[in-house]
């Protein structure tokens, strides 16, 4: 069953992709099928040689239940195409090494994995990387006349939420004939849509938002067709395939990923106003309040601000993992985007692997805490929160 792009994001979540079943399942069943047999030689060939749409090989993506994945995924970018990844970071190696190997430029914070895998995993195949702070755009055009031809970038940022201006970067990186790509992770397709706005390619770890349950791990790109197909033999060659399994339940989760999104959106927002008139709390950086120095383009681009926020702790670190040990309500740990609520220390965990030097030039102190916000009642957090605090 597919769903017209002309419907609703919360339509296409639950009905793009989805095969029709024999035996009247309303969801594509599982197939943990690892090979397909075909009545005749030349029926096989069809599919090998890509004449015909079908299903051959588990490891390569030609699984009835990894295909009808993808279908869901390109729909909630409204991309052309999409591929599914047993994780985001499969999926960014894949990507770097099918259209960034004359050179990527990754602008502003990032996750931790990936700024490792670009600033220092890379290099070490002979992959020019280049890693810019918000502040210093105006290096870009210089490294683009370069040769530099990918571009990639979180908005939000991991872990301080900055924002920016995808139109704009789309503009200056395509009039030197290079990629934009956008991690959309933590602003989620409910939110945001970087191709819309210019960008080539969109990534996700799927672990995320997508996934939503804290159960599964996986990883998405979005895009055009011809922009896909190079990194497909890498996902097939480095054996990046998420299971039959896995892409059930990632469709599953797909389905309620609008009303779990709009939900923590509206909850994060509250915590966050609530959070900027504590006296513990000497800085909030989430991008729907009015002091945050992104808010502005946020509104612009974003439909809702996300269930991500960070708290500046007055004091230090120490300071700032006393309030995460006394947290009740939010579980202290990794990752983000799932039902319950997340707290997390950027120091000692997402980018723990990059030097105190690295972590104060790029602004990432030890008083953060980033929270994940889940689908409790927001009161309910803020007054965790309150007694974390003291």
């Amino acid at each position: 069953m597919s769903a017209p792009t002309e419907n609703s994001l919360a339509t296409r979540c639950v009905h793009a992709g989805e095969r029709t079943d024999p035996h009247g399942s309303p969801q594509t069943p599982i197939y943990t099928t690892t090979t397909f047999a075909f009545p005749t030689t030349a029926a096989l060939l069809d599919v090998v040689e890509g004449r015909v749409a079908g299903s051959l090989y588990t490891r390569y993506g030609l699984n009835p239940s990894i295909l009808a994945l993808e279908e869901k995924l390109a729909a909630l970018e409204g991309a052309e195409a999409a591929l599914a990844f047993a994780s985001g970071m499969a999926a960014e190696s894949a990507l770097f090494f099918a259209h960034g190997r004359e050179g990527i430029v990754c602008i502003g914070d990032a996750y931790g994995g990936t700024l490792e895998l670009i600033g220092q995993q890379l290099p070490l195949l002979g992959i020019p990387t280049h890693l810019l702070l918000g502040h210093e755009l105006e290096q870009l055009d210089g490294l683009l006349a370069d040769g530099a031809r990918l571009v990639f970038l979180e908005t939000p940022t991991n872990p301080a939420l900055e924002i920016f201006d995808i139109a704009a970067l789309a503009e200056q990186v395509h009039a030197r004939g290079a990629l934009l790509v956008v991690d959309n992770t933590f602003a989620s397709p409910v939110n945001q849509q970087p191709l819309a706005l210019g960008a080539d390619l969109v990534v996700h770890s799927a672990t995320k938002y997508l996934g939503g349950h804290s159960d599964l791990t996986a990883g998405a790109l979005m895009g055009a067709r011809a922009l896909l197909d190079p990194v497909w033999n890498w996902r097939k060659n480095l054996g990046q395939m998420p299971a039959p399994e896995t892409a059930a339940l990632l469709a599953r989760s797909l389905r309620s990923l609008v009303v779990r999104v709009r939900q923590q959106s509206a909850s994060a927002l509250i915590v966050a106003r609530a959070m900027e008139a504590h006296p513990r709390v000497a800085r909030v950086l989430y991008p729907g309040l009015a002091s945050c120095p992104g808010h502005a383009l946020a509104a612009r681009q974003m439909s809702g601000f996300g269930g991500m926020l960070t708290l500046e702790i007055a004091g230090d670190g120490v300071a700032a993992t006393a309030v995460a040990d006394r947290l009740e309500l939010f579980a202290l740990a990794p990752s983000l985007g799932g039902v319950e609520s997340l707290v997390t220390q950027p120091c000692t965990t997402t980018h723990h692997g990059l030097t105190p030097e690295e972590r104060a030039r790029r602004g990432i102190s030890d008083a953060m805490l980033r929270l994940s916000i889940g689908l409790e009642d927001a009161e309910d957090l803020i007054a965790d929160l309150h007694r974390a605090l003291g």
